[in-house]
């Protein structure tokens, strides 16, 4: 009896461990799956980083070129004489750069500089003269290191194609009844007359018989037109009407040098575009396309 009741506890004992056993084995289990689920979210945490890293890599260079590429508008004002070769050059421009659109305003030097010195939303200045030009970087509405002196014009005596007055030179223009010149007070080509006649001693003979002009362009149309008998323009705007001649240049040391700067006015909202505008000016393309209506280079 007593040997019996021995055995029953030896085989209590034994099922008790093999159960122990069992539930280790479980516990391993369960520790391993657990292991593996944490190492795959690891895994695939960092494989979302360096996907989301890439994407942000490869969309960076996108975004830049899309920026770059954004339309952008300039407003160029420039002076009345310009206006045949600018707007050429505003198409060539274009046609490079499809995303920049060049819009022209034209007029008398003068004007432009008021509209401007009034808040008018220029972004490139062209006149006819230094002196506009001089003017607006007196009062800070030029963007420093933006101008370039770029073309030379010369000043010429025109009359009607037909013309039976013999005029051939500055001192012959009194000949004319009547006299078209630009307004002195805002054209500089008006200016550059009275420089003219100042030095011939004949100014006050001249005013006499002149009618004047908002710009150069109107003073050609009445020579061109026949409503004037002579007029004081320049070189470029007499080539570009086949219905005057040219009578004379002006004398040697009669006037001062016909300069042509261009520049970009400090307030412009895109002072980059216009001074790769002015840039482009200056390019051996460009002077090419003003030299073909007259002007030269200066140099």
């Amino acid at each position: 009896m007593k040997k019996l009741k021995q055995i029953l506890l030896l085989a209590i004992c034994l099922a008790v461990v093999l159960m122990t056993g069992c539930s280790n084995k479980d516990t391993n289990k369960t520790d391993t799956s657990a292991a593996g689920n944490s190492s795959e979210a690891v895994t695939d945490a960092n494989d979302s980083s360096d996907t989301a890293q890439t994407e942000e890599v490869t969309q960076t260079p996108d975004t830049a070129t899309e920026e770059a590429a954004q339309p952008v508008e300039i407003l160029v004002a420039a002076a009345a004489s310009l206006q045949n070769s600018m707007e050429e050059l505003g198409k060539l421009y274009q046609s490079e750069y499809p995303n920049v659109t060049v819009t022209f305003t034209f007029g008398s030097s003068g004007t432009l500089q008021e509209q401007i010195e009034q808040g008018a939303p220029v972004d490139v200045f062209m006149s006819a003269a230094l002196k506009q030009m001089t003017a607006l970087e007196d009062k800070g509405l030029i963007l420093e290191g933006s101008k370039k002196e770029l073309l030379e014009n010369k000043v010429v005596l025109i009359v009607p194609k037909d013309s039976k007055l013999g005029i051939a030179s500055f001192k012959d223009i009194l000949k004319a009844p009547t006299i078209a010149l630009g307004d002195p007070e805002s054209v500089p080509v008006g200016q550059y007359a009275e420089e003219i006649f100042s030095s011939l001693n004949m100014l006050e003979d001249v005013k006499k018989q002149a009618n004047y002009g908002k710009d150069v362009t109107e003073v050609l149309t009445w020579v061109s037109t026949g409503n004037a008998d002579a007029g004081v323009v320049y070189a470029t705007d007499a080539m570009s009407s086949k219905d005057v001649t040219v009578a004379a240049e002006a004398p040697e040391g009669s006037t001062s040098k016909v300069i042509y700067p261009a520049a970009v006015v400090k307030d412009s909202k895109v002072p980059d575009a216009a001074k790769a505008f002015v840039d482009y000016l200056a390019s051996d393309e460009a002077l090419g396309i003003f030299e073909k209506y007259g002007f030269s280079p200066n140099k």
